[in-house]
Order: C-alpha cells, then structure tokens, then sequence
C-alpha cells in the first residue's frame, strides 16, 4: 500500500473552510483560537496527513526548526564512521521532531566565527559541540552568545555549567587494562586517540592509574596517540612489536585502529588473543560489528568496552531539543557506562 499523499496549509484550509491564517494560528497554539476550532483543526491535520512547511513553520514559532552540527576539518578530520553513526542517531530523533541539520565543517580555529554567524543570522535553534578538547574555550563562547548546546563529551571534571552526554572513558580503560593484568600480562601498550581530546586523555588516565595499583611502571615506548583510523593502527602495532621487549597486550581506542592492530600482527605471523591479546573501544558501528568474523562465530571477535555512539546520538538530540524547549531550565548530564564484553582476542600471555 502506498503512503498517503501530504497536503499543505493552503490545501488543509480550503479542506476545512478556514483562512490559512486561521488553520496556522490554531496548529502552533496561539491563545485566541477558540479550543473548538483548535480541536477542529487538529483532527483534520492528521487525518489529511497535513505536513508544514518548514519556511511557514518558522515564520509561525520564531524558530528556524534547524539543528547545526558544526565538526572540525583541519589536522584531524571528525568527519568518519563514529560521526556518521552519531548523526544518524540524532537525526532520528530531529525528525521525529520536525527539525532538520545543518552542517558546517571548519578548523578549530574557525569555530568561533561560524557560532557568531549562526547567532546573528538566526540560522539554528541550536547546536551539538563535537570532539571537545580539556578546557574547550567554545563552551564558554556558546555560553556568552546565549545559544542553547549539547556537549558530546566533556571538557572539565564536572561540566558543571553546561549540558553535556558522555562515556566514562576513565573506568572503561581502566577496566580493559585491568583486565588484561590479572591475566598476567605485565607489558601493556595503550593505542590511543589524540590526547588533546578530553575523552582520550581520560582514556590515558584510566590506564596509567591500573597500571600504578598493579605496581607497574609506565613505559612511554608503550603509548602511541594519533587519530583513530586503521593505518595507524598497523603502524603503531609494527613500531610496538619492533621493541626490544614488545607488548603482550594491547589496548586500542577505536575498533577501526584495532582492525589495523591485527593486520600489522597477521603480516609478523602473529594472531591475536594466541600471541596478542586485544582489548578495542568498540561503538557498535552500524556498518562494522565486532563479532562479524572470527573463530568461533557465537563469540565477538574483539573483547571490548562497548557503548552505541548511535545511541548516543540519540540521546544528545534529545537533550539539545529539551534545552531549546527550555533554555532556562536546569543543566542536563549524563555518564553513561561502557559495557565489557568479552571475545576472542584476549588470554593470558604466552611463554617467549
């Protein structure tokens, strides 16, 4: 069965023998509408499948139903599968809702400027802030320019006057590396992403603090930092494994570098979890399953700290359309923790 046809404002007025004016004033609850009009006028909107405009819809509310995703473009590129993911879920939720994105794409640099014409032309109702850096000064402009903003992540301890979802990056690392030491790995090398990211510092944090309670030294030959993409996966596990005493466990930051992590190990005659365990931050990926291969089919490939960046999406929609819906109601933040699953590229190290 085909879906039924939408009509618009000018085709529900006559439908209904209002002026456009009318219909509109009654859709978007404007108070000297009678109720019985109102009511009139809402049950034949959904019966008629009416569907605004979003110009009219605008003029009407004073908003512009638009969501701006402004994501950086310069030395390191957020635009990847984790962003893709992300927007998919947050455009669910946009959807849902009537609104739509707009996207920019600029350097950190840059940044500040594209917010203040976003302000001053009125663009967006509102906007995500992606990849924070530890001491983001655009939370602060955001804040100044009085724009309603979500937070993907943190850029302080508490975030304490801002909206904010995140991942509790600390314990998931923390939790991997520990992991890996009770079953006796003593050499655990951490592949990270860029530290100047406030998720991947807490990263490093979590597993500098498991290694310092098992009484292990940190070696920084251990610790690589670089954007999370399968070839420096490859090349961080090469230079790993070219060290007088190589890692027998490594712990990746994304499972595309964790792909590169096992290629590198497979080129040197190596398997991972026999010879090198493996512990990936893995976002469930739509187009990228953990457990799409492997030995045993019923068991994930990778063991990971999990966390659906789909979801998460999801969520921070969610919360940027509540704080547009109230820009003077309390600040939101969510922790959310990562699930540990355990699969087949871990086990306790092999006698060299």
């Amino acid at each position: 069965m085909s879906a039924r046809k939408a009509i618009n404002l000018k085709m529900l007025s006559e439908a209904l023998g209002l002026s456009q004016t009318t219909v509109s004033r009654a859709l978007n609850g404007f108070p000297e509408v009678a109720e019985k009009t109102r009511a009139r006028v809402i049950e034949a909107a959904e019966r008629l499948n009416y569907r605004p405009s979003p110009s009219a819809a605008s003029l009407a509310t004073g908003k512009s139903r638009m969501i701006g995703h402004v994501v950086s473009l310069s030395e390191h590129i957020m635009i990847n599968p984790h962003f893709a993911d992300f927007i998919a879920g947050a455009g669910e939720v946009y959807g849902e809702n009537g609104y739509d994105i707009l996207l920019r794409l600029a350097s950190l640099e840059e940044q500040e400027g594209v917010y203040r014409d976003l302000v001053d032309d009125q663009r967006v109702d509102g906007v995500v802030v992606h990849g924070p850096l530890t001491g983001d000064s655009r939370i602060g402009l955001l804040n100044a320019l009085g724009l309603p903003f979500v937070v993907h992540g943190r850029s302080d301890e508490e975030g304490a006057d801002y909206c904010w979802m995140d991942v509790n990056n600390r314990r998931a690392f923390h939790r991997a590396t520990k992991f890996l030491l009770d079953l006796g790995h003593q050499r655990v090398a951490l592949v990270n992403g860029l530290e100047t990211m406030n998720f991947a510092d807490r990263r490093r944090q979590g597993y500098e603090v498991a290694l310092e309670e098992a009484g292990i030294v940190l070696d920084e030959q251990l610790l690589h930092s670089a954007d999370m993409v399968e070839p420096y996966g490859y090349h961080a596990t090469r230079a790993l494994m070219d060290l007088a005493e190589p890692p027998t466990a490594i712990v990746v930051a994304s499972v595309l570098p964790a792909m590169g992590v096992t290629r590198a190990l497979a080129d040197l005659g190596l398997r991972a979890g026999e010879d090198v365990s493996i512990i990936a931050f893995d976002d469930c990926l739509s187009f990228l399953q953990s457990g799409y291969k492997g030995r045993t089919p019923d068991i994930p490939y990778f063991t990971a700290v999990r966390s659906s960046i789909r979801d998460a999406g999801k969520r921070v929609a969610q919360m940027l359309l509540e704080r547009i819906e109230n820009p003077a109601g309390p600040l939101q933040s969510e922790l959310w923790e990562a699930d540990f699953v355990i699969g087949q590229t871990t086990a306790p190290p092999r006698r060299r």
